[in-house]
């Protein structure tokens, strides 16, 4: 932990999180069934489990933030709180569409892996001189061994689809539970703590290093952490076969505006931060990624609206 240092583009980036996370918990208020589990499913997201990982992985030396005003920590505030925001919109898209229960936690891990795709390239490249040195935003401190791109081990992607698909499996899990017992209110505020606690511990459980690099049959930095990426993509299409453009309930600006809002927003953001810092490097593959994205919310929205007419 150090000084805090006036970055003011890491300040403009934090300020856009936390002004969509404002809109979404007012939209949280006033269209969720039960707001005040919904609510507390993002502070004990944010306080249980992504900050407790994210502060974990600092003091294990696989990476370090920049420090901004807002920090848990070693970790600027905003981060767990963007990452709760992409589980919550993933998963009120999946809630839409006609898919199986058990597939929505892999829709909603690879909407963290879209996501992490425009988000993490721009924030190794920010680069500012501080009170402890230069430093990125974000910097990693990969091991010689471990496969890259631009300077971020490729199992970190993989981490984003653990992160927030074990989230989602057992908020899926929880919410379940409160509506078997017919929205009993003490249910509403216990699931959401047990069911952030649990996913943390699955997290940090030899689950995590397996579905990352297939361990302990292998060691970390190998191509394996490739493969296991591209089985992340290929549960996700597999998902995307089974659900064959069936929706279970319309889709429209008024009562989803926070989906269009936090996962194509978010990407918007990151190409026009990296445009005007001239981060034309990592346009490669932020432009691929953040186009593939935004082309198929807008695609499911489109399927939504017909549902939503019909």
């Amino acid at each position: 932990m150090g000084t805090f240092t006036f970055i003011p583009t890491w300040i403009v980036q934090d300020i856009i999180v936390y002004l969509v996370a404002t809109i979404t918990v007012v939209f949280i208020i006033r269209h969720e069934k039960h707001p005040v589990s919904v609510i507390l499913e993002f502070i004990c997201f944010v306080l249980f489990y992504a900050a407790v990982f994210e502060n974990f992985a600092t003091l294990m030396g696989w990476y370090g933030y920049g420090r901004s005003v807002l920090m848990i920590f070693n970790v600027p505030a905003s981060v767990p709180v963007m990452e709760y925001l992409v589980v919550y919109s993933g998963l009120r898209l999946a809630d839409a569409m006609k898919i199986p229960t058990w597939c929505k936690p892999i829709f909603v891990g690879v909407m963290g892996v879209l996501t992490d795709f425009s988000l993490d390239p721009l924030a190794v490249s920010q680069r500012f001189a501080t009170h402890e040195g230069t430093i990125g935003r974000w910097t990693w401190y990969p091991g010689a061994a471990d496969i890259r791109i631009h300077n971020i081990p490729i199992y970190n992607f993989t981490g984003w689809f653990l992160l927030c698909g074990f989230a989602a499996a057992l908020l899926v899990l929880g919410r379940w539970w409160h509506k078997k017992t017919g929205y009993n209110a003490t249910i509403g505020f216990v699931y959401p703590p047990l069911a952030m606690l649990l996913s943390l511990g699955v997290l940090v459980s030899p689950l995590s290093s397996f579905l990352l690099w297939l361990a302990p049959i292998f060691k970390k930095g190998g191509i394996t952490e490739v493969i296991m990426l591209c089985f992340a993509f290929t549960l996700f299409i597999m998902v995307m076969v089974i659900w064959r453009g069936k929706m279970k309930k319309g889709l429209s600006l008024r009562e989803d505006y926070p989906v269009l809002m936090i996962l194509i927003g978010f990407h918007v953001c990151n190409v026009l931060f990296a445009v005007i810092g001239g981060y034309w490097n990592i346009l490669l593959i932020t432009l691929p990624f953040a186009a593939l994205h935004i082309l198929l919310i807008l695609y499911i929205f489109r399927r939504g609206f017909r549902f939503e007419r019909t």
